[in-house]
């Protein structure tokens, strides 16, 4: 935080396998997945904070690694002058030869970053969702509240809780009466019965109260050591814990479209209605917004060219492309090339992917690297798809980094 406000340390939970998101999650972390043509997913929780004053980060990483290892320490450089830093933290088995038994568990085993800076706050938030929030005002109900710890939630309809760990709060409407994780059918909210307080995973400490929390949970042989399933449940037991609504957070810029955006991406059906949401006339996410922008790497690379009669409509088209189809609704990476005759459709295709002559993709996430040769399809077939490529629920197409196109 800026000079003469409380003094607080981020950290960013960053070492999740990501199962559901495969195969894009096949060679990498989950927070590494590109987002938004240029974007890595890690890149919104970071520019919150950072937009947010909270210039000391510390990135928890564990599974496959690497790509988000480089990407934070190329891209996200701070003043080392002023004492600020991203940094990614790898596991270190400093408790034992073991890996990260859980959210919780990874704190505990990083519990010297802490010790390191002293501070009054912990503000511990997830690395894989996309949306807006200026920390600093749940940061301010959390320091006014005394609470140990705030957790950040969102209306969604009752029918998902499931995907959630659900917030019950208590008739002051702050106060955590219970935490409910991933529950069947929890109650609804006294206001609106259909709808329930879901967790963003997003978490403010003070300090003094993390550390005995991780200690207590540390020392229970049945607990999960999960931040969700283990730490909220037993400080919302000690009365310790309280509510912040994230439809009270505003950040400037922002319009009525997208105020209050929040989407866990995931799953591959998340993730594809997350990027159909960017290209819209009136945005339901808007990157546009220069007053609290999203940062990431930038290549250097030209522009995007269009040639041959090549077209693009209701699309985001990044830097490094040539354009020789016709692209309609999709999300184009850095250095994505579209023959003539090709015709791309409602698909995000990642770094320097190759759609040959003649070819049609449709309704299709694309990992980097694929190149699909002259005349063929995707997306047209769904019996042969099926067999050849992963296919969500929903019936979104997903080929991993490289994969070969029959």
């Amino acid at each position: 935080m800026r000079r003469g406000g409380p003094s607080v340390l981020g950290i960013v939970l960053a070492g999740g396998e990501g199962k559901r998101l495969m195969p894009l999650t096949a060679d990498r972390a989950k927070p590494a997945v590109t987002f938004g043509g240029t974007y890595r997913l890690v890149d919104f929780v970071l520019s919150n904070l950072v937009n947010g004053d909270i210039l000391r980060i510390c990135v928890l990483t564990q599974y496959k690694s690497h790509s988000l290892d480089r990407h934070i320490t190329t891209t996200w450089r701070m003043s080392s002058l002023l004492g600020n830093y991203v940094t990614p933290v790898p596991a270190q088995q400093r408790l034992g030869k073991r890996w990260y038994l859980g959210s919780a568990d990874a704190i505990l085993q990083s519990l010297n970053l802490v010790h390191d800076e002293s501070p009054e706050y912990v503000v511990v938030f997830g690395a894989d969702h996309v949306y807006r929030m200026d920390p600093r005002q749940m940061l301010a109900q959390h320091i006014e509240s005394g609470a140990g710890v705030t957790v950040a939630g969102i209306r969604v309809p009752r029918s998902e809780s499931s995907q959630f760990g659900v917030i019950t709060p208590g008739s002051d409407g702050l106060t955590v009466e219970r935490f409910l994780e991933k529950p069947a059918d929890p109650p609804g909210l006294a206001d609106d019965p259909e709808c329930v307080f879901a967790s963003m995973g997003n978490y403010i400490f003070t300090t003094k109260a993390l550390i005995e929390a991780l200690q207590r949970d540390a020392e229970d042989e049945h607990s999960v050591h999960d931040m969700g399933g283990s730490i909220l449940p037993q400080l919302t037991d000690r009365g310790e814990a309280q509510l912040y609504d994230f439809s009270a957070n505003h950040v400037p810029g922002e319009t009525n479209r997208d105020r209050g955006y929040w989407r866990d991406v995931g799953t591959l059906d998340a993730y594809y209605d997350a990027h159909m949401d960017l290209i819209a006339e009136r945005p339901a996410f808007n990157l546009f917004n220069r007053q609290w922008p999203i940062y990431t790497h930038s290549n250097q690379l030209s522009p995007a060219r269009f040639n041959a009669g090549g077209m693009a409509s209701e699309s985001i088209i990044s830097a490094g492309c040539l354009i020789r189809g016709q692209v309609t609704r999709s999300i184009l990476s850095p250095g994505v090339l579209i023959d003539p005759g090709a015709v791309v459709q409602g698909s995000i295709l990642h770094d320097n992917v190759k759609i040959g002559r003649g070819a049609v993709v449709r309704g299709a996430v694309l990992d980097k690297n694929v190149e699909v040769p002259p005349g063929a399809t995707i997306g047209v077939n769904p019996e042969r798809d099926a067999e050849l490529y992963t296919v969500s629920k929903g019936g979104v197409i997903a080929l991993g980094k490289g994969q070969i196109v029959s």
